[in-house]
């Protein structure tokens, strides 16, 4: 009883941002995650990023995207996996996930903000 409570106290509520499940095998590793502003609202990058680090995502871009008229916000797996968008895309309420694999050690995720924004869960 005393081992459920402490677990129920302490242990973080929701999926733990970075935990990555491969065959039914939680693995922990770090997120790297760039965040690109698209919504042409101010401000809405560093917030997204300051939630997802509070989220356990290691957040290593905040800048804005090639322009500020996207519609939609997106969840970019920059890895052949996807399992780490699914990931970030899970943490913020489900945004779609699209797979635009690079060779890069930047970032493993980036988010890019639409005009959608609204419809994200940053419950700070």
């Amino acid at each position: 009883m005393l081992i459920s409570w402490a677990y129920a106290s302490f242990w973080p509520k929701g999926t733990p941002a970075s935990t990555v499940t491969t065959l039914g095998t939680p693995q922990r590793r770090v997120i790297r995650v760039q965040v690109l502003n698209g919504s042409g609202e101010g401000g809405i990058g560093s917030r997204v990023a300051s939630f997802l680090r509070q989220g356990g995502f290691q957040v290593v871009e905040v800048r804005n995207a090639d322009r500020s008229d996207y519609f939609a916000t997106m969840v970019v797996a920059r890895r052949p996996d996807v399992a780490s968008a699914r990931a970030v895309a899970s943490y913020l309420g489900g945004p779609p996930v699209i797979k635009q694999a690079w060779n890069s050690d930047v970032a493993d995720v980036t988010v890019v903000l639409g005009s959608d924004r609204s419809r994200l869960h940053l419950d700070e």
